[in-house]
């Protein structure tokens, strides 16, 4: 009987465990990790891009709405307007709006989930 116990009772804590680690899903998904990236306030030490860019296309914050981005922009040109932001600008925004510090600020891997998920966005 103990031994029974003792194997229900490990049996429980695994699955408790993988619950915990979410068991893959939707964190292995590029693009969902980029909008959870996206919608934070503060990334590192800066406002977060859902601070200064409305997904609304009649709202303008900061920075250009990007409502449609998908369908208006690449995977490159993308990636080069986060890292070197005054290399491509949006007609109507000044260069320097957008802060170029997130090639510091940001890894590689969530460049790519924020370009996965701006890519979504059609």
């Amino acid at each position: 009987m103990k031994k029974h116990f003792l194997i229900v009772a490990f049996v429980l804590a695994l699955a408790l465990v993988l619950a915990a680690c979410g068991g893959g899903g939707a964190s292995d998904d590029p693009a969902a990790a980029g909008e959870k990236l996206f919608a934070e306030q503060i990334i590192g030490a800066q406002p977060g891009c859902i601070t200064c860019h409305s997904l609304d296309a009649d709202t303008v914050i900061v920075g250009p709405s990007l409502a449609g981005v998908g369908s208006r922009s690449d995977a490159d040109t993308l990636r080069e307007s986060i890292l070197d932001p005054n290399a491509v600008l949006v007609e109507g925004f000044p260069s320097d709006t957008m802060p170029p510090v997130w090639s510091d600020e940001l890894t590689d891997e969530q460049v790519d989930q924020l370009v996965a998920y701006l890519l979504t966005l059609k």
